[in-house]
């Protein structure tokens, strides 16, 4: 690397702090045939480029996954357990799914890790699905059941809960942008009514999962981008942030349905988990302004805007009011140096929010594994460790011994 020094002391970190790397049910587990994703993965035009597959042949391999983290000595793994495999048939819950879930987060806790668990990371069954999935209120009471079920057989090795992955996204991908399932474009009142059942489950689920068994922190995830607006559509212009919009544009409803509603909605949490990859430039009218050929962009073609993690975590503790975990933060970019580059200057600026004053609870690194990446499928790489899809075989990368030093460091 040029003109960059890559962090190497990120200073000492609060009592009770998690250091951590994440990975998701669906694009690691491989053979999740029966969930909405992998239906959109094979429907013609739905925009995918290719389907999850064998994925990472984690359901199999999960036990290399648990020595990965333990080697790198982390504190923690997320992990999401999938909906669809504990319940493949309405009603009909597998217990063989949950027993092998409960053997591996038995087994992460034998080996001192915390296990951070999240309930529906993106994917919905199918039968779920075909009933109108979250735009069909029936799902909030379904999603209670699911979750009753999973503490009842998992909560007491589950340290860290998180009900929903993003749901903020999963609403607008799929029902305004179209490129989740159901594949939806553009229906600003199913957008406005998923929002509101995401919600609403969360809030059933929170007391479900806090009547245990278990003991443990329950909170959600929200996907948050750094959002700069350009009232003159000029993107290499200065810009205004969302607090800085005038009243009406800053109380919208778009607003409000992006970010807002979630971030209220987590003030009766434990905590609430921000993912944050990147700073979005978007004109008056909210909408995405085309990134100029010379920014440097990851494969994502996001911005290459690691600093976004230190706005994004102070606008959901000011908002939020409740303790910050960063549950997510990475970068697809097959320069594992620019990984490096990456991570160090996210989180210099996370260290910077904390200083101000930010209640920030752990990191987690985005993602333990090359994997399977939703519509992109598997060209964008965000692991600490390469896979290869055919063998399986993992190989740490750079990034992860560099990880572990900076963990190692905080700590003495």
């Amino acid at each position: 690397m040029t003109a960059f020094e890559p962090l190497t002391d990120f200073g000492k970190v609060p009592n009770g702090w998690v250091w951590g790397t994440a990975t998701a049910a669906h694009q690691i587990e491989g053979g999740n045939v029966n969930n909405d994703w992998w239906r959109f993965e094979h429907t013609e035009g739905s925009g995918t480029t290719e389907s999850s597959g064998d994925a990472c042949d984690s359901w199999h391999r999960w036990e290399e996954d648990l020595e990965l983290v333990k080697r790198m000595g982390l504190d923690s793994y997320r992990m999401s357990i999938e909906w669809s495999r504990i319940e493949p048939a309405e009603g009909e819950f597998s217990l063989a799914a949950l027993g092998q879930y409960r053997r591996q987060l038995a087994a992460a806790q034998a080996m001192g890790l915390k296990t951070n668990v999240t309930l529906h990371h993106f994917t919905t069954p199918l039968w779920m699905a075909d009933k109108g999935g979250w735009d069909t209120p029936e799902v909030v009471d379904y999603f209670e059941r699911y979750a009753g079920k999973v503490v009842e057989y998992l909560g007491e090795h589950i340290d860290i809960c998180a009900t929903f992955n993003e749901p903020n996204v999963v609403a607008m991908m799929g029902w305004l942008i179209g490129q989740f399932p159901p594949g939806i474009q553009g229906d600003n009142d199913a957008h406005a009514r998923v929002t509101h059942h995401f919600i609403a489950a969360h809030k059933l689920a929170r007391v479900v999962l806090k009547a245990g068994p278990g003991s443990f922190p329950v909170g959600l995830t929200l996907g948050l981008a750094d959002i700069v607006f350009h009232l003159d559509g000029d993107i290499n212009g200065e810009g205004v942030r969302a607090a800085d919009l005038p009243g009406d544009d800053r109380d919208s409803e778009a607003m409000r349905l992006m970010s807002g509603a979630y971030l209220e909605a987590a003030r009766d949490d434990d905590y609430i988990g921000v993912q944050t990859y990147f700073t979005m430039h978007l004109d008056a009218n909210g909408q995405p302004l085309p990134v100029p050929e010379e920014w440097r962009t990851t494969q994502m073609g996001w911005t290459f805007t690691p600093e976004a993690l230190g706005v994004t975590v102070r606008l959901a503790y000011e908002v939020a009011g409740v303790p910050v975990i960063v549950t997510e933060n990475g970068i697809a970019t097959e320069n594992d140096d620019e990984r490096i580059e990456y991570y160090s200057r996210s989180l210099t600026a996370l260290r910077a929010a904390m200083d101000d004053g930010v209640d920030v609870r752990g990191f987690y690194a985005w993602s333990l594994l090359d994997n399977f990446e939703w519509a992109e499928g598997y060209r964008p790489v965000f692991g600490l460790t390469a896979v290869d899809l055919e063998t399986f075989e993992r190989t740490p990368k750079p990034s992860s011994q560099w990880y572990a030093a900076l963990v190692a460091a905080s700590r003495s």
